[in-house]
């Protein structure tokens, strides 16, 4: 029985999707929750599992390609014993090793990817040279990432042959040749000219499905938001004693590991129900004061940036923080998340201090009118004022940058808000935090 298989709701506020990548081509068999493919839309891209075991018979849809959902993008045989590789419309002609050229037919036997790419390399340049190419090949970014990572150039990367449908070159198609590729031995002043020559060359790179999503929310967010930012120093010395102190015995009870961001989210929510303007967006003239306070993280990922969102923090105590900044993040980098999870935030952070960054000044995640900068804590000689008069201590320091949007957010509203996120965390009560 051949089964179809459709573009999934991705979202309430999902209408449409765009095919990143085929995981599986046509003749493959596969298994049930066995990832088919991968789906990008305008919050998230996800890898989609198939809900049928059997063989994939047909492809209706190109990556690249938008999709309405629910529109069917491609078809299951379940039953192996009848499943029939349907025939393409335009298949290209497959040339073998041998050069013989063989036209593609349901009634024989498809050709294997091996028979192209296991030939050496100089074969593969020669056979490639004498093919006839038309437009600008299309390359997945998982071919291209293998292909950056193993210092594959564009050049060379199209004269790769493709296994994949209309000639694409598929993932296992460039790991065969990377394995067969013999290293040719040239002299030095081949090898000098090589290089120079090398170095004139630019890549020139297609963006992912993501990369295109954030340059399209930062650029628009600019063209938004007047932003102005502030920034002050926060003594962090008593919280990063009481995570060492504490920190073992937390993993052993909750199987992972005590983190600063819930004590900044929880500084964050305190300060948010004092000043609820920074808790607010704008549409055209009108302020609107959010009811509940919904936190987005900015997580990197490896293709880029994701906000997941913990909504309704001011319902939440401590622990029930700490286990939503592990769980969204967790399934963040995972590609887990479901693209409800990444919208509805009303008040942003952005925790560069992970990567050892002392200061920056984020963009604002749009519709919001305010996000807080977290810089990475080091130890640094200030001085510390007593009744006994002024001395020099070592102290945990932590830089906070908060960008706002001056359309809504006055100098004085800013200052006064970090500030009171500054207060909050030097003056957290850590022993009823649990």
């Amino acid at each position: 029985m051949v089964v179809e298989v459709v573009m999934p709701k991705m979202g309430e506020s999902i209408t449409e999707g765009t095919i990143l990548e085929w995981r599986k081509e046509i003749g493959d068999p596969i298994e049930m929750d066995e990832i088919l493919l991968e789906i990008g839309t305008d919050k998230v891209d996800s890898e989609i599992p198939s809900a049928n075991a059997g063989i994939l018979v047909e492809i209706l849809a190109e990556p690249n390609e938008v999709v309405e959902v629910g529109k069917v993008i491609a078809r299951i045989e379940t039953d192996s014993d009848s499943a029939v590789v349907k025939k393409q419309e335009k298949k290209p002609v497959v040339e073998s090793s041998s050069k013989e050229v063989v036209e593609p037919d349901s009634k024989k036997e498809i050709v294997k990817e091996e028979a192209v790419v296991s030939a050496p390399p100089s074969i593969i340049r020669e056979q490639t040279d004498k093919k006839e190419t038309s437009g600008k090949r299309f390359f997945t970014p998982v071919v291209k990432a293998i292909a950056r990572k193993e210092g594959i150039r564009l050049e060379e990367l199209n004269i790769i042959s493709g296994s994949g449908i209309n000639g694409r070159v598929t993932k296992r198609d460039l790991l065969a040749y990377l394995a067969n590729k013999i290293p040719e031995t040239v002299d030095s002043t081949t090898s000098s000219k090589m290089y120079v020559e090398s170095k004139l060359i630019d890549e020139r790179v297609e963006m992912n499905h993501m990369r295109k999503l954030i340059a399209d929310h930062m650029r628009i967010s600019l063209d938004t938001s007047a932003h102005v930012f502030v920034m002050t120093e926060v003594d962090m010395t008593h919280i990063v004693n009481y995570v060492q102190e504490n920190g073992k015995q937390f993993k052993e009870d909750e199987g992972f590991s005590l983190t600063y961001t819930p004590f900044i989210v929880s500084a964050v929510v305190r300060a948010l129900q004092n000043y609820p303007d920074m808790n607010s967006s704008i549409e055209e003239t009108t302020i609107v004061h959010k009811k509940n306070i919904n936190i987005g993280m900015a997580v990197a990922v490896d293709a880029g940036l994701m906000v997941p969102v913990i909504p309704r923090c001011e319902e939440l105590n401590f622990l029930g923080l700490c286990r939503k900044v592990r769980d969204l993040a967790a399934r963040a980098r995972s590609k887990k998340i479901k693209p409800d999870e990444l919208s509805g935030s009303t008040f942003s952070i952005s925790n560069f201090g992970i990567f050892n960054v002392t200061i920056g000044t984020p963009i604002i995640n749009q519709p919001n009118v305010g996000i807080l900068g977290v810089g990475t804590i080091k130890k640094k000689p200030v001085v510390i004022e007593t009744p006994q008069g002024d001395t020099i201590g070592i102290r945990s320091i932590m830089m906070l940058s908060l960008g706002f949007d001056h359309r809504l957010i006055d100098g004085a509203g800013g200052s006064r808000f970090i500030e009171s996120v500054q207060q909050n965390l030097e003056n957290i009560d850590l022993e009823h935090l649990f």
